[in-house]
This record gives structure tokens, sequence and C-alpha cells, in this order.
């Protein structure tokens, strides 16, 4: 790893792990941007970050669907909050439709959040999760959090019909609710998160499918779909361009 480009990230308390997958901070402590590569990974993410160009601001991230390549200024400080997509709606209180595969600011005391409150990633932790404690809903649609615990714990691989006739749900209903507050289908939020699964594998340096795909090709061709690149390359991850490929060799 890239002496100059540190990250930690660390799994929430239980009784937040419906909605929160990880909290986390990186820095680029060098004099130079770094370049990394965004993939898909199914998580919606809420940063606070400063740099030496750039005042504290906090942004919201929706959801991608394809890699992009983008610069993290030198002498930047981020804490990140991962989200579940069962966040959007209960801690978040919103749609993401209209973010798909971008993000928006949002006010600079969101959640009374600081710049100095970046110093420290375990206080950051703490108030990040007390917020989220406080908007915890006092119930939850059982069909939703159903669907989600099934469609996380078959890694994607579960069709639609089989998630509609486990929990309840029409998969009409299903999708309007996705493309609503998500801005994509179900389908294609499990296909992301197949490939997220993938990479587990690959980070370990097998380049074959390990999951439902129908052959070599569909998985070769499905991987750089989501990160531009094929298995193989992906598995080198030069110079630590992919930092959740980074984080997961890292485990």
């Amino acid at each position: 790893m890239d002496a100059d480009f540190t990250y930690t990230f660390i799994e929430p308390d239980r009784e937040i792990a419906d909605f929160v997958e990880n909290l986390g901070t990186f820095q680029n402590l060098s004099d130079k941007a770094k370049e990394v590569v965004i993939i898909p990974d199914g998580r919606i993410d809420l940063f606070f970050s400063k740099s030496a160009s750039e005042p504290f601001h906090i942004t919201l991230l929706g959801l991608e669907t394809y890699p992009e390549q983008r610069d993290i200024a030198a002498h930047t400080t981020a804490f990140v909050v991962s989200f579940k997509p069962l966040a959007v709606e209960y801690i978040l209180q919103t749609s993401i439709a209209d973010l798909l595969n971008i993000g928006k600011e949002l006010s600079p005391d969101f959640w009374n959040f600081t710049a100095d409150d970046l110093n420290d990633f375990s206080y950051c932790c703490t108030k990040a999760v007390e917020k989220i404690k406080e908007l915890l809903p006092l119930k939850t649609d059982e069909r939703k959090r159903r669907l989600f615990e099934l469609v996380y714990a078959s890694k994607g691989e579960m069709s639609v019909q089989e998630l509609s006739e486990r929990t309840g749900w029409s998969s009409r209903q299903i999708n309007r609710y996705f493309t609503r507050q998500l801005g994509l289908s179900l389908k294609a939020y499990s296909t992301i998160l197949r490939f997220r699964a993938s990479l587990e594998h690959i980070a370990q340096g097998r380049l074959f499918p390990e999951l439902n795909y129908t052959d070599q090709n569909h998985f070769i061709k499905e991987v750089k779909k989501f990160s531009g690149v094929p298995p193989k390359e992906l598995s080198k991850n030069k110079n630590d361009r992919f930092v959740l490929l980074s984080v997961l060799k890292g485990k």
C-alpha cells in the first residue's frame, strides 16, 4: 500500500447493522493528488472531508453503476459512513434516485460535524453512531428488512421472483420501490452485489467465477463492465487504484 495513502474501515454496532455497512477514514498525506477508481459496490456513501485545497464539506454519493476515475486531492482527510439501501428511507429520509453515479453537497453543518472532528477517527465514529441511533425508526417495514437481508445473504444471486415469494411483496412493488428510492431495479442492484462478492476472491488471485455466472466469458465481461479492466488486471491493482480491492486484500 502507498505509505502516503492510508485507510481504516470498521464494522458498525449490531444495533445499526441493518442500515450501516461500515465506517471508515482515509487520508492522502502526499503533496500530489491520488488517482483512484471508484467501482460499484451497492453502498451509499456519506463523506465528510477536507483538504489543503478545499474547505470542509459533506457529500452524499448515490449508487454507482460503472467505474469512474477520481482524484483525491493532496493532504485530504475524510470520514465516510457507508450505508445499506434501507438507510435511504429510514436514516437519510430521502430518495437518491436522482443521484445515480453522482453526488450532492449537503449543508456544512449536517449532523453537526466540523472540520476538526476529522482529526479523530474514533470520535467521528462515536458521533456518527450516536446520531444514527437517534434516527433509528421505531418500526421498520418487515418486508423491506427481510428483502435486503436476503439480497445481501445471497450475494445478489436470488431471483426477483424468489425474493418476492419469500418476503410476501410483489415483484412489481419491489421494483417500484427500488426505482423510486435508489434509481435502479432490484435486478440491477443484485448484479452489482454479485460483482462485489466476486471481488473477494479476485483479491486473493482466484480469477474464475465462483458465483452463478454462465461461463468464464460472462464473468470477464461483467468484471470489465463494473471495473473497467479484466479480472487479471484488477487483481494486480497497480498503485492501489482500486481502493475497495485494496481493503479486501488487507483483510
